[in-house]
């Protein structure tokens, strides 16, 4: 089988011919949105009689699939790659590509384009629908496909948490004219984009907010050229007003403040409830420091959207800004939450063969693959919870992280315990309120009949106080032989009810688990048990009466002086905000117990050492925690080690970049050229090396890059590589190519 694999592409080789079409075929109505990439099935044959065919299969994303011509070209185009290494006078056996099918999944019908190609023989282009069936290919279904195509190979160009084998990326457009027609094409289908999906922030896709739009902005965002999009704005906003935040944006990012201010004026006008143009607004008056203002549109657009999370995390982010902490907590414990719905994927299967090329001139910059020492960690290390987060969780603890980062941790539980209540608080309450029902609850006689008992009757053995029967809630009973004992004992429920709290929000009642106050010796928080069926609701609960210096209850609430027990104002903490508190704090603890690590070993001039896998992982965590300096100091030391891992290079080149670095930016973008196409990302934008380099571009000019370029002596190869970067700035006019 070795002489029937390709030269320098990736495939996986099948246990049964066929099973990966029949796969995909099965998985089409689990595609929930943009779909998974494009798969490509060949079968290759020797022309014997007594030879079984081999089928095997990679994915891919970047080809042409505006027409069957451009698939069938791609399928063609592998007929070339099958490595021969049979001489003139070899009897060894020539295996050639005898069928391939290439599958398109179209997100806008939700259907599967196919083109089958047999070689030698025709071309055959139809549709698989979700149950299976084959149907005729349109003209419409091709503009659909051709888009959903060109939308795949953007946003999961460098998504970093979206891995398949044997997955080969090509670039999606290489000229001017190719734009064009992807323009033309969001065009058409501009009003459909809500029916491909949106980024699992937003709960409801719209016409501004979907996938088509991401990529849109995407595409043209990363590289600085708003001018072609500002014109397809500019068109289609004549007729669906709502579009003009995407237009006022493009106006930004060309920096053509006063246009994009006269849109987002006229605009808003007319569209007064549009939660993006309201945000739009915001964020400029932001990047002006007009706080205030801001904030006020925040607000509109909370009441505009409140199912949304991008609002309220918008409000939130200015009441940070603002120095509003508390006003910020209660913001975010507001959020909504969204389950997080990965990107689609193919099933995977097993697999006969894998053969993944390994291209030997770009790969010898790179260490092994092999697992070492330095791919080991700590358990508490690999054990943190934060790197899970995904979708709006994540988000939410962006925020939460970047508060901390503001006042501190101490500060943070202040306000924390300022604004909600704590569960120490709510314990009490309960109390207070089991106290007075068993005092306005008459005694029961052990005949059934209901009266007062004398003083010198009271008996715990003869009298009961009933309460309502819940599961693992006991009823309180006196200990003491008279009403002036000081107080008691009860035992307190595993879980929280739901409790109604009277305020002057516009959310008068909340559900959730009462937040536990952290201990500041022990950092530990307990589970508080499975919640049993709520009370009556309780307005404005009163405090727990406290005994007179004489030992007497008082006879009224005017003497009750307890002021922990008043939070009508309070409110109670979301569960899931909660867990983010905990997950903060274990980030915290392992961040400091690293920090002191270091200074420790500093002060006593002894090195201190970790395994790569180690300082990566708290290069990530110093990245959470906002800490960049040490972040980027852990991201260096794991380039000493021999770990295999493009993260610490990916993350220091953006840095570098950031910081107008130009040697060490592309010192690191080399080895990050490397990572990439050993994985066969084969393209050059949008990536993140394209970003560095066209962010370089806009303070030294491309020129500066290209000579720094030729001054490393650069291998052939790797030279080719670099210059491709450079080459779309300049077939493209990115800013910067011309100086």
């Amino acid at each position: 089988m070795a002489e029937a694999t390709f030269k320098n592409i990736p495939e996986l080789f099948e246990v049964e011919l066929g099973e990966a079409l029949t796969a995909r075929t099965e998985a089409l109505s689990t595609f929930r949105e943009l779909g998974p990439p494009d798969l490509v099935h060949v079968v290759k044959s020797t022309g014997r009689s007594g030879q079984r065919d081999l089928g095997s299969y990679h994915y891919i994303s970047g080809v042409d699939a505006s027409s069957s011509a451009s698939l069938a070209a791609y399928i063609n185009s592998l007929t070339y790659a099958v490595e021969d290494n049979s001489a003139w006078f070899s009897n060894k056996t020539t295996w050639k590509v005898r069928n391939g099918v290439y599958c398109c999944f179209n997100a806008f019908s939700r259907v599967d384009m196919r083109v089958d190609v047999k070689i030698p023989g025709g071309v055959a282009a139809y549709v698989i629908d979700l149950r299976g069936e084959r149907h005729e290919a349109t003209p419409e279904i091709w503009t659909e496909t051709y888009v959903s195509a060109l939308l795949r190979a953007i946003l999961y160009s460098d998504d970093p948490t979206y891995f398949l084998d044997a997955y080969r990326k090509l670039d999606p457009i290489t000229s001017l004219e190719s734009e064009i027609r992807f323009l033309q094409a969001a065009e058409q289908l501009f009003t459909k984009g809500w029916q491909v999906g949106s980024d699992p922030e937003i709960q409801v896709a719209t016409v501004v907010s979907n996938h088509l739009t991401a990529g849109i902005m995407k595409y043209f965002g990363d590289s600085g050229r708003y001018a072609p999009i500002v014109n397809l704005f500019e068109k289609l906003s004549a007729k669906e007003p709502e579009i003009a935040s995407l237009l006022a944006r493009s106006y930004i990012g060309l920096n053509e403040e006063v246009k994009a201010v006269q849109v987002m004026a006229h605009y808003i006008k007319i569209t007064p409830h549009s939660y993006t143009l309201l945000h739009a607004q915001a964020t400029f008056l932001r990047s002006k420091g007009r706080l205030e203002s801001a904030l006020k549109l925040a607000r509109e657009a909370v009441n505009c959207a409140p199912s949304e999370f991008v609002t309220w995390e918008m409000l939130t982010e200015l009441y940070i800004d603002l120095g509003q902490y508390e006003s910020a907590l209660l913001t975010l414990n507001s959020c909504p939450m969204f389950t997080f719905n990965g990107r689609d994927s193919h099933r995977s299967l097993p697999s006969s063969k894998v053969h993944l090329p390994f291209d030997k001139p770009i790969g010898e910059i790179l260490p092994d693959r092999g697992r070492t020492e330095d791919d080991e960690a700590d358990p508490a290390l690999i054990r943190l919870p934060a790197p899970g987060l995904r979708g709006t969780w994540a988000r939410a603890y962006a925020l939460l992280t970047k508060l901390v980062s503001k006042i501190g941790w101490d500060e943070l539980l202040k306000s924390r315990s300022a604004v909600f209540v704590m569960e120490e608080e709510y314990r009490m309450q309960k109390a207070h309120g089991d106290i007075q029902k068993a005092a306005s609850s008459p005694p029961i006689h052990e005949d059934g009949t209901v009266g007062s008992f004398g003083d010198h009757e009271r008996n715990a053995s003869t009298t009961a106080i009933r309460e309502p029967e819940s599961p693992g809630v006991l009823s309180p009973t006196s200990e003491s032989e008279g009403p002036s004992s000081p107080g008691v004992k009860q035992d307190i429920p595993n879980g929280i009810p739901t409790i109604h709290i009277s305020s002057d929000s516009s959310e008068a009642v909340m559900n959730g688990e009462a937040t536990k106050k952290p201990d500041a010796e022990e950092q530990e928080e307990e589970d508080i048990g499975a919640k049993p069926p709520p009370p009556p609701p309780l307005e404005k609960p009163m405090a727990i009466p406290t005994p007179d210096e004489d030992g007497a209850e008082p006879s009224s609430p005017n003497h009750m002086q307890h002021e922990g027990f008043s939070f009508s104002n309070k409110r109670l903490c979301e569960r899931w905000l909660d867990n983010l508190f905990m997950v903060l704090y274990e980030d915290l603890r392992v961040w400091t117990i690293f920090r002191a690590e270091v200074a420790h070993f500093k002060t006593q001039h002894v090195a201190y050492r970790k395994t790569g896998y180690e300082w990566e992982i708290l290069g990530d965590l110093g990245v959470r925690l906002h800490h960049k300096e040490e972040a980027k100091e852990a991201y260096q030391r794991c380039l000493d080690t021999s770990r295999y891992s493009v993260k610490p290079w990916s993350k220091l080149m953006e840095t570098y970049a950031d910081e107008g670095d130009i040697q060490r930016t592309i010192q690191t973008a080399i080895r990050v050229a490397a990572y990439q196409y050993a994985e066969y990302t084969e393209m050059t934008y949008p990536t993140q090396i394209a970003r560095s380099f066209f962010k370089l571009g806009q303070i030294h000019g491309h020129q500066k890059i290209s000579f720094t370029l030729l001054s490393m002596g650069l291998p052939e190869p790797i030279m080719k590589i670099m210059d491709g970067y450079l080459h779309y700035g300049r077939t493209f006019k990115v800013e910067g190519y011309d100086f």
